[in-house]
């Protein structure tokens, strides 16, 4: 039986409003209009966290959070559906996270976690105290890459090599091609894009904690040593996960609660194994 680490939620198109700064727009940067609802064992959810954190929005932009693992059957919250149901008569999916709302009107502004993110940055950015500049001018087409490949390369490629039947070493072989590829940018620079955190090092390390976490769950140990392979790509993933923007949102029990409930594929010898130790915290040297 294959491997299904996350549960199978209808795919329905995301709400896409986005916040701009001209009024007449409906949605406007204010403080304190907006929420976010997110839940943490969610891979996007805790992009959205780490990046809500870099930004120094706590005071600024309020998020509620969800459970670990959603209490509906079909994968959604129950606290979240007032907020689906005004948004959308007869709202046919499940009222998923995450999600950013407008309080003054409780209704859904986005759930499309890459407009999240950029709204974040560029709309909401100057309010807040942290400073970061997640989306430096002239990156954006080399971060859409590194999201696509952390996507396709990485999540579907070891999702494929943890199915059992034809192309599971095929899938595997592309798998560890992008691990080298990103340990050798990283011989370059302490960040995929330079010197700074972006959010292209909140997209992978979101992705590597998946693959410790949930994917090596359904591979065999010797695709595990693979992976592991990558001294510097580890590395990077240890000292991000000591930066007070990233460690704390890490809920190492959720994200297992949340794939024991809907996971129906069989474990394999990498559930034995352990990449990282996540919940030790390190001495960041250049963070």
């Amino acid at each position: 039986m294959p491997a299904t680490p996350e549960p199978a939620v209808p795919s329905l198109p995301p709400f896409r409003g986005r916040i701009g700064r001209d009024p007449r727009s409906g949605h406007y940067a204010v403080p304190r209009r907006y929420r976010l609802h997110l839940s943490l064992s969610c891979p996007h959810c805790l992009g959205i966290a780490v990046t809500h954190s870099l930004l120094g929005l706590a005071d600024v932009l309020p998020v509620t959070l969800l459970p670990a693992v959603p209490d509906r059957p079909d994968g959604g919250h129950t606290a979240l559906l007032p907020l689906y149901e005004a948004s959308s008569h007869r709202h046919p999916g499940p009222a998923a996270a995450p999600v950013l709302s407008d309080d003054w009107t409780g209704r859904i502004v986005s759930t499309h976690t890459p407009d999240i993110l950029r709204d974040l940055a560029r709309q909401f950015g100057p309010y807040g105290r942290g400073g970061a500049d997640l989306f430096p001018p002239g990156a954006e087409a080399e971060t859409d890459a590194v999201r696509r490949l952390c996507e396709h390369g990485v999540n579907e490629a070891a999702q494929s090599a943890g199915r059992t039947g034809a192309g599971r070493e095929e899938a595997l072989a592309a798998l560890l091609r992008v691990l080298g590829s990103l340990e050798w940018r990283l011989t370059s620079a302490p960040y995929l894009l330079g010197d700074t955190i972006t959010v292209a090092d909140v997209e992978l390390w979101v992705t590597l904690v998946r693959l410790d976490t949930v994917h090596r769950r359904h591979l065999d140990a010797a695709a595990v040593e693979g992976i592991a392979g990558h001294p510097r790509l580890w590395d990077y993933a240890r000292r991000l996960a000591a930066h007070p923007a990233f460690g704390p949102h890490l809920d190492l029990d959720g994200i297992a609660r949340r794939h024991d409930a809907h996971c129906r594929g069989p474990e394999a010898a990498g559930a034995a194994l352990r990449i990282l130790d996540w919940g030790v915290p390190v001495v960041a040297q250049t963070v």
